[in-house]
């Protein structure tokens, strides 16, 4: 669920090992397919997100060439927050997400985003926090933050910033995204991408353009507007 910047990473990772770290930014390049619409074919720059992205960027939370999702994004990024989550079933890669034809959050990008895709099969999420602002207040979500932790199944997040401290088990990197098989999500052809068993990550925060799950789970959820955000 949460707003924007690239990531990099660079490091080492033993497939078949848990690895752990912190992420900060990442993006290369790569053709992606057309999308619906009256948006044109692009050759796209997508993420090549080597070792330490790995390690520790991880975005729990859907780019439209993930699980075929078929909305055009707002435009608008939204925060999300959570002090621990721990998943089964860890994909990630790049992809483009488009806004409506003539959206007035488009600026300069030509009304499309850069994004780092990730899907994780079954998660849980302690302390959930999601905010968007709205320019002078701030949209804000907060939940699990009782004995119940939040809970979601083929959860997706496209977003341009993540960050926090991960461990994977069995973690592959340098897979073609089409090929992955962790949670049931096939990327684009010829994408780099990686995937993992497992994937535990604490304080993570991201910065998100669209979120999907076939189910979520929110107990404790509370909505309300606030002068700060996540």
């Amino acid at each position: 669920m949460a707003s924007s910047s690239d990531v990099t990473s660079s490091a080492d990772h033993t497939p078949g090992n848990p690895e752990s770290g912190s992420v900060s930014e990442a993006s290369e390049s790569t053709d992606r397919p057309a999308r619906r619409g009256r948006v044109r074919a692009r050759r796209a720059a997508v993420m090549a997100v080597p070792a330490t992205l790995v390690a520790g960027a991880l975005a729990v939370l859907t780019a439209e060439g993930a699980l075929g999702v078929q909305f055009a994004i707002s435009g608008m990024p939204f925060t999300v927050t959570a002090t621990e989550l721990d998943g089964t079933g860890f994909e990630q890669f790049g992809g483009l997400d488009s806004m409506a034809p003539g959206s007035p959050n488009e600026g300069d990008t030509g009304g499309q985003v850069l994004v780092v895709t990730s899907a994780i099969k079954n998660a849980t999420l302690t302390k959930l926090c999601q905010s968007v602002d709205l320019g002078g207040t701030n949209l804000l979500i907060t939940a699990g933050s009782g004995a119940e932790k939040v809970s979601a199944s083929d959860l997706t997040t496209d977003s341009t910033e993540l960050s926090g401290d991960a461990a994977f088990n069995n973690i592959e990197i340098g897979n073609d995204a089409s090929t992955l098989t962790k949670a049931g999500v096939k990327g684009p052809i010829g994408v780099f991408s990686q995937q993992a068993d497992t994937v535990r990550i604490a304080n993570l925060r991201q910065t998100n353009y669209a979120t999907t799950a076939g189910v979520f789970k929110l107990p404790g959820l509370k909505l309300g507007f606030s002068s700060k955000g996540c």
